[in-house]
């Protein structure tokens, strides 16, 4: 550990990971030190109970890029499907349901104009999810900065916008700036349909159907499906873990050192430059360059020190909006649960519970007051359905994102985990009557829980709410949007940086692009 690198990457969570591995397959000598006893940040698969493993915070797998896939060898690192292109399913607690797919949707109550809406609609916000991908793959440029690179860039950007054509142009300036619910109500009937597709653009976010910018966040998720045929979203064998498992043998493949259980407790600073980083036991290990996989306020305001940074730099850090408003929970179950009207073929799909927009609505409205939803919004995933290595044989696990659950609870989360984790309950029995009688063990993440558990500042697995004033050359603020960051030879390559949350594993290998331009060749 005495041992000089070139670079010392803190945390090896997916974008650690894949920015560790470019830059040693670049000549570099690279370590990785990360604080669990686990790589894979928010990313992993572990066993809440005797025998049922999950997929702990990320549960599904729907933005990471085909060309990291393909550059890193993960397949041929471990790296496989349990189960591809899942539908949606829009549950309805009389059993009504509606199951969306890329292009139609199927089930009673939807009308002619609906279905045909439907695959239009989606096409055209897949046209503008495409202008947004181009910018997913490269530095975001800086707009007062007159460098060639960053009139390139733009220029670029102004192209793509220019290609849409006039009326898709016109547009997407048109919604661009306004509400999912406006844009979803004066296209569709079915309240049902509304409601799904608006849980999408407010997913993991301080966000509720009628907030600004949702249109946004609604074209992010929808990246992930341009390189699929379907939906883009899949069910890894072995769970979220695997997908790390992969990026680790990976990286290992091409030389990174690895070492967990060693948290980080500064980074180290020579003047104006970081030279490495000391950890929890007093060991300082030295380094050209540092890279930061933390989120922005854990780097900045702990690991370097507010103050020795700039303070103008400092208030905006500290003003990056990162609280998260979602809690996960897992059941393990002695049986498949009985959903009303849902075939048994349906239940390894993508089971969502927003049967409107104004249901959704409300519910985020309870957390404006720092109360949490007593009607939440669930993401459902039963992953044991596709890959039974997760539970015992014939038993199953059931993994849900909840919303909303605000990180400070106004009541604690210690007074009120044990009766909002039974409203949950409660909540899934009016659409899986009998799923109580069947649950073995439970566990209930809010955010507190997933900040600790995953070192994630606010428990915002984003790293920071993705919206136009924290996002692409705003992300997560001004001085430190391009990976680069006041601190010369410090770099942050996290999901607080651009493209943004989500495992995509771009912010990880853009940050290795950067560092390879501005750095010297080892």
């Amino acid at each position: 550990m005495s041992k000089r690198y070139d670079v010392i990457i803190v945390g090896a969570g997916h974008n650690g990971l894949v920015c560790a591995t470019y830059l040693a397959l670049a000549g570099y000598s690279v370590l990785v030190v990360e604080a669990n006893e686990r790589v894979g940040g928010a990313a992993i698969t572990r066993e809440f109970a005797p025998g049922y493993s999950v997929s702990a915070c990320a549960h599904l797998l729907f933005l990471l890029h085909p060309k990291i896939v393909a550059d890193l060898s993960l397949e041929r690192h471990g790296l496989k499907p349990a189960a591809t292109d899942l539908h949606t399913v829009a549950l309805a607690a009389d059993g009504a349901h509606l199951t969306l797919t890329a292009d139609a949707i199927d089930g009673n109550g939807v009308s002619t104009g609906d279905r045909a809406a439907y695959p239009l609609f989606l096409n055209k916000l897949r046209r503008f999810a495409g202008v947004l991908q181009k910018t997913f793959m490269t530095r975001p440029p800086r707009l007062a900065h007159k460098s060639m690179a960053d009139l390139t860039a733009l220029a670029k950007l102004g192209l793509s916008l220019r290609l849409l054509g006039r009326d898709d142009m016109r547009e997407l300036l048109r919604i661009g700036a306004i509400n999912i619910h406006d844009v979803l109500q004066e296209t569709f009937e079915n309240d049902l349909l509304k409601g799904a597709m608006g849980f999408d653009a407010v997913s993991g976010g301080n966000l509720g159907p009628r907030s600004p910018n949702t249109v946004l966040t609604c074209l992010y998720r929808l990246t992930g499906q341009l390189n699929s045929k379907g939906s883009g979203i899949s069910i890894p064998a072995g769970g979220m873990g695997a997908v790390t498992g992969s990026l680790r043998a990976g990286a290992e493949a091409a030389g990174v050192e690895i070492v967990t259980g060693t948290p980080v407790k500064r980074i180290l600073l020579d003047r104006d430059r970081a030279t490495g980083v000391e950890t929890s036991d007093g060991e300082r290990i030295s380094g050209a360059i540092v890279v930061s996989n933390a989120d922005p306020k854990t780097t900045f305001m702990k690991l370097v020190g507010a103050r020795n940074i700039e303070t103008g730099f400092a208030r905006r850090i500290d003003n990056i909006r990162m609280q998260g408003k979602a809690a996960k929970l897992h059941l393990a179950l002695d049986g498949p649960p009985t959903f009303r009207g849902l075939e048994q073929t349906q239940l390894g799909q993508r089971l969502v519970i927003a049967p409107s927009l104004n249901y959704v609505e409300r519910a985020f409205d309870c957390s404006k007051y720092g109360e949490y939803s007593n009607q939440p919004t669930m993401e459902i995933n039963i992953p044991s359905v596709h890959d039974d290595s997760l539970a015992p044989k014939g038993k199953h696990v059931l993994s849900a994102i909840i919303q909303y659950a605000p990180y400070n609870l106004r009541a604690g989360w210690d007074a009120e985990r044990a009766a909002f984790k039974q409203l949950i309950i409660d909540k899934l029995a009016e659409y899986a009557p009998g799923i109580e009688e069947r649950i073995i063990a439970s566990e209930l993440l809010t955010p507190p829980d997933i900040e600790k558990e995953f070192n994630i500042h606010g428990g915002h697995w984003h790293h920071g709410e993705c919206s136009p004033d924290q996002f692409m050359m705003l992300r997560p603020t001004p001085g430190a949007a391009q990976y680069a960051t006041p601190v010369a030879g410090l770099y942050l390559c996290g999901a607080g940086s651009h493209p943004g949350g989500g495992v995509l594993g771009l912010a990880g290998r853009n940050a290795s692009t950067e560092i390879l331009k501005r750095e010297k060749t080892p």
